[in-house]
């Protein structure tokens, strides 16, 4: 469980990176590599992030809501953060 509340940290943070700072890079300053590099971090770490939701679904018999939500979370600003809170007051 710790692996996945760390990623789903680490993806979250990127995705809020790609969304504030990246994208108006490109769109008002005209440079597109930070969008290039964000969007591959955030790519790599949305599917380790799925990866490990899917593990811990396996190991601690989730249903497959909690797991849809954990899916949903990862394509959401702040959906991994408030995912982690969430699996908190369920003491997962």
């Amino acid at each position: 469980m710790g692996r996945l509340r760390l990623i789903g940290f680490a993806e979250g943070v990127s995705l809020l990176v790609l969304l504030v700072i990246a994208m108006p890079l490109k769109y008002w300053a005209g440079n597109p590599i930070p969008v290039k590099i964000w969007s591959w971090i955030y790519l790599i770490l949305c599917l380790q992030y799925l990866y490990q939701a899917y593990t811990a679904k396996e190991e601690y018999n989730w249903p497959y809501t909690r797991l849809f939500i954990a899916f949903l979370a990862a394509i959401l600003p702040f959906g991994t953060f408030i995912f982690d809170i969430w699996l908190k007051k369920q003491n997962v």
